[in-house]
C-alpha cells in the first residue's frame, strides 16, 4: 500500500533550528496530529520492581526492542514517525499505513519478552480521533538538536490521556490478524558498557517534568529549559555521553540477552559472530571510519524527550543538582510543575543501527533504571495530589 498525504504528515514537517526555549513560545510552528493517526504505547509492567531487582539493562533492552520493531515497519514504508523512549517503554504516534503491522510486531515482541525474560510488556493503542473527542490536545513540531539529529516536540495532554486509557484495568487491545510470525529487529544493538560522566562531572541525572496545567505547558517548560541552560549549560554541555568514556562490553551474557530479544531464541552462530565483532571493535574504532561513527553516536544520542512532558538525562555535579532541586521545588510549590528525579553515577545506552553511516539512533537512560526511578518519584507525588 502506498503512503497517502496524511501518512506523510510528520515526514514532511519542517525542522526548526531555533533554541528549544524559543520554539516552545512559537505556537504557530506546532501542528495538530491528523485525527486518523494512532498513539501506540508500550510499557514493562512492574518495571520498578524489575529495576530494583537489578534487571535495569533487560528493561531498557525490551523498551529499545519495541522502538526498533515499530521503526523497521516505518522504514519499510519510507515514512518517519514521532517516537519517544521512556526507559521502561516507548510511545509512538503512527499513521494508518503502519498501524496494523506495528501492532503485529509489538505483539510478537511482547510474546518474546514474556518467554525469554519473564517480563510482561503492556501494548496498547488509542485513536487520535478519540483523544480529540474527549477534549484533549496533541500538537507536534520538529527541533534540530545537532547537525545530524532532530527530535519531535509534543505539546498537549493527548499522550498522557492515552497512557491512562492503556494502563487502565479494563483496557483490552484489539490485535489485528497476524500476517508475520517472525519479528524484524534489524539494527538493534545493546553492546556498550555503562558510561561514566564527562570529565569534571560526577553524576548523571534522569529528570521528568510534568506541567500541572496543560494550557500553561509551553511557558512552564520554557522556565525549566532556561533553568537547565543556566545551571548546567546548553544541551551539548550537559550531554552525559562523550567519545572518551565509551567502552564496549563484550560479555557473552550481554550478547545472549540481545540475541534472545532480537530473535526470540538462542542463536549460537549469531552470538559467536557478534562476540568476535566486539573483540575486534576497539581496533575498528581507531580507524577513521570508526572515529567518525563514535562522533556521530554522541550527536545521535537521544537525551531529550518532549512528549507532553520533559524527559531528559543530563550530566553535572552534585552541587548543580542541589541547585536544580531547590529551583524545581520552588516551581512545584508555585503550582507550575510536578517533577521526578534520580541521580546515578553512570548512564546506559542502547542502539538502533540501520547502518554505520548516520542511520543510527542511541537511547540514553541513567544507570540503575534512571527514568523508571524518576517516574516512581513523580507517580507518588501525583497519587498524593
Amino acid at each position: 500500500m502506498n503512503a497517502t498525504v496524511t501518512d506523510m504528515f510528520y515526514s514532511r514537517l519542517p525542522v526548526n533550528e531555533i533554541p528549544l526555549s524559543e520554539l516552545l513560545m512559537e505556537g504557530h510552528l506546532f501542528y495538530n496530529i491528523p485525527a486518523n493517526w494512532h498513539v501506540l504505547i508500550t510499557d514493562v509492567k512492574k518495571s520498578t520492581a524489575a529495576v530494583t531487582g537489578g534487571r535495569h539493562e533487560t528493561v531498557n533492552l525490551v523498551a529499545t526492542g519495541s522502538i526498533v520493531s515499530v521503526l523497521n515497519n516505518a522504514y519499510k514504508s519510507d515514512i518517519t514517525i514521532p517516537f519517544f523512549f521512556g526507559g521502561d517503554g516507548a510511545t509512538f504516534i503512527v499513521p494508518p499505513l503502519i498501524l496494523e503491522p506495528a501492532l503485529q510486531a509489538l505483539t510478537i515482541h511482547r510474546e518474546n519478552t514474556l518467554k525469554n525474560f519473564n517480563l510482561e510488556l503492556r501494548v496498547g493503542q488509542v485513536p487520535v480521533e478519540r483523544i480529540y473527542a474527549d477534549g484533549c490536545s496533541l500538537q507536534v513540531t520538529k527541533l534540530r538538536t545537532s547537525a545530524l539529529f532532530s527530535i519531535p516536540v509534543v505539546l498537549g495532554d493527548g499522550l498522557t490521556y492515552a497512557e491512562k486509557i492503556i494502563k487502565g484495568e479494563d483496557y483490552m487491545l484489539s490485535i489485528p490478524a497476524m500476517n508475520e510470525t517472525e519479528l524484524d529487529m534489524t539494527g538493534m544493538e545493546c553492546r556498550w558498557d555503562k558510561i561514566k560522566p564527562p570529565a569534571n562531572y560526577d553524576e548523571v541525572v534522569s529528570l521528568l517534568i510534568l506541567a500541572r496545567q496543560t494550557e500553561k505547558q509551553a511557558p512552564v517548560f520554557k522556565k525549566v529549559i532556561d533553568l537547565l541552560n543556566t545551571l548546567y549549560g546548553n544541551e551539548e554541555k550537559r550531554k552525559p555521553i562523550t567519545v572518551e568514556k565509551l567502552k564496549l562490553k563484550a560479555t557473552l551474557q550481554k550478547i545472549n540477552r540481545e540475541t534472545k530479544a532480537k530473535f526470540g531464541k538462542y542463536k549460537p552462530v549469531y552470538l559467536f559472530s557478534t562476540w568476535i565483532k566486539m573483540l575486534i571493535g576497539p581496533l575498528y574504532f581507531k580507524t577513521k571510519a570508526g572515529k567518525t561513527y563514535l562522533n556521530q553516536l554522541v550527536q545521535l544520542s537521544d537525551t531529550l524527550v518532549m512528549d507532553g512532558r520533559i524527559n531528559t538525562v543530563i550530566s553535572g555535579t552534585k552541587e548543580q543538582r542541589q541547585q536544580l532541586t531547590a529551583a524545581l521545588d520552588e516551581l512545584e510549590q508555585q503550582g507550575d510543575i510536578f517533577y521526578g528525579m534520580y541521580a546515578s553515577g553512570e548512564s546506559v545506552i542502547s542502539c538502533y543501527v540501520r547502518n554505520m553511516n548516520e542511520k543510527h539512533i542511541h537511547f540514553v537512560d541513567g544507570s540503575n533504571g534512571g527514568y523508571t526511578m524518576a517516574a516512581g518519584m513523580l507517580k507518588k507525588k501525583l497519587a498524593t495530589r
